[in-house]
C-alpha cells in the first residue's frame, strides 16, 4: 500500500508499505478520505514534541473509511461498517479523562501525531482507541468526505459551545480559512443576527462569505476596528473568534468586544509569544476570554449530528482533492496557502 510518511521537518515522502497486520484487539480501516489540517502543516514545517528525532509517522487525523478486518477479541464492530475517528486518545486514568475530556489528557496519544494516521491506504485503529470510544460509525446519509470533516468541525464546536451564542448576538470571525468557514456556519445555524468576517484578500472573503457572513472586511484596505465599529453602530461585537495564528488579531478582537463580550482564542501562537491584555476592560466590562483545543468524544458526537441533520455542510470548505499518489503534491499545495480545505483520497490514483 501507499503511505505519506513524515520523516522530519520538511521531509514527507510517499512510501510503499505492507498493509499493516492487526492484533486481536484492533481493527483495520481502508481509508477513503483524509483532510490536511493546519496542525499537519505545522508538523511538516517544524515537527512535533511527540515525534522524536529519527522517528517517522503517517500524518492525518481527519479521516474516514471502511472496516476491512476485525480482531478476534473485538465486539460491536464488523467488516463493512463505514467509520470515522476522534484523533486524541486519552490515557483513561487521569482526572481529565475521568471527566470525559480526552482532548485535555496530559498523556494522550493521537492518530497522525504519534500513532499512524490517515494519509495511507489502510490504517490500524488501536485497542486504546476502541476502548476509549474514538471510533464512530458514519450515518448512512453521510459520505466519506463529510465524515472526514466532522473532526475539525468538532474542534470548532468545542470552542463554540461555551460562547453561548444567541440570535441577539453580533459575531466576529477573524480569518478566512476552513476553521473560519466552520465558525460562520455555526453562527448561521445558531441564528446570530450579524456575522462579520475579516480577511486580507477580497477573493478569499468572497469565497467564504456565502457560508454565513452578513458583512466582510478587508484588513488591508481599512482600519479593522474603525470599520467594525461602523458596521455595528458603535456597539462592538458580542462574540469574537480568532481563527489565524496572529497576535494582532487577538488585540483587535479585544478592542472590539462589547460589554459582556465573549472571546475564543482558537488559533494558537508561536511558543513564547506574549499579547498584552487590557485587564481593566475585562474587569469592568465583564468579558469572558476563553480557550479551547481539540475536541472531546461528546463534542464529536454532537458535531456528527449537526452534519447529519444538514444544519452544517462541512464539504463547502473543500476546494481541492488529490489522489493518493499525489499526496506529497497535496501538502505542497496546502503549504503554499492555495484554496481552503485540501483532501487526499487514498483509494484513488491519478493517471
Amino acid at each position: 500500500m501507499k503511505a505519506a510518511v513524515f520523516k522530519g521537518p520538511g521531509n514527507l515522502t510517499l512510501d510503499e508499505r505492507d498493509i499493516p497486520a492487526i492484533r486481536d484487539e484492533e481493527v483495520l480501516v481502508k481509508v477513503h478520505a483524509a483532510a490536511i489540517c493546519g496542525t499537519d502543516l505545522k508538523i511538516h514545517r517544524g515537527g512535533h514534541f511527540r515525534v522524536g528525532e529519527g522517528d517517522t509517522v503517517v500524518l492525518g487525523h481527519e479521516l474516514a473509511g471502511e472496516i476491512v478486518k476485525v480482531g478476534s477479541h473485538v465486539s460491536g464492530w464488523s467488516v463493512g461498517q463505514r467509520v470515522s475517528v476522534v484523533p486524541n486518545i486519552g490515557c483513561g486514568k487521569c482526572d481529565m479523562c475521568r471527566r470525559g475530556l480526552n482532548n485535555m489528557c496530559p498523556d494522550y496519544d493521537a492518530f497522525g501525531i504519534n500513532v499512524d494516521g490517515g494519509f495511507q491506504q489502510y490504517m490500524v485503529v488501536t485497542a486504546a482507541a476502541l476502548y476509549g470510544g474514538n471510533l464512530f460509525e458514519i450515518p448512512k446519509t453521510m459520505d466519506y468526505e463529510a465524515a472526514t470533516l466532522v473532526e475539525p468541525l468538532s474542534c470548532c464546536f468545542n470552542g463554540w459551545k461555551d460562547l453561548h451564542v444567541t440570535p441577539e448576538d453580533r459575531v466576529l470571525v477573524l480569518g478566512t480559512g476552513p476553521i473560519a468557514g466552520f465558525f460562520l456556519q455555526l453562527a448561521k445555524a445558531y441564528g446570530a443576527k450579524q456575522v462579520i468576517v475579516v480577511g486580507r484578500r477580497d477573493s478569499r472573503l468572497e469565497e467564504i462569505a456565502g457560508l454565513g457572513a452578513t458583512d466582510t472586511v478587508n484588513s488591508c484596505k481599512v482600519d479593522v476596528v474603525d470599520e467594525i465599529m461602523r458596521l455595528t453602530g458603535g456597539a462592538g461585537v458580542d462574540v469574537a473568534l480568532t481563527c489565524a495564528p496572529a497576535p494582532e488579531l487577538q488585540v483587535q478582537a479585544m478592542a472590539l468586544l462589547a460589554r459582556y463580550g465573549r472571546m475564543n482564542f482558537f488559533s494558537g501562537l508561536n511558543k513564547g509569544t506574549i499579547v498584552e491584555i487590557d485587564t481593566n476592560k475585562v474587569h469592568y466590562w465583564g468579558l469572558k476570554l476563553l480557550g479551547s483545543t481539540g475536541s472531546s468524544i461528546e463534542d464529536y458526537a454532537r458535531s456528527l449530528r449537526l452534519v447529519e441533520s444538514g444544519q452544517i455542510d462541512v464539504t463547502q470548505v473543500v476546494t481541492h482533492r488529490f489522489a493518493m499518489n499525489r499526496a506529497v503534491d497535496a501538502f505542497d499545495h496546502a503549504l503554499a496557502g492555495k484554496g481552503m480545505k485540501t483532501l487526499v483520497l487514498p483509494q484513488e490514483e491519478a493517471a
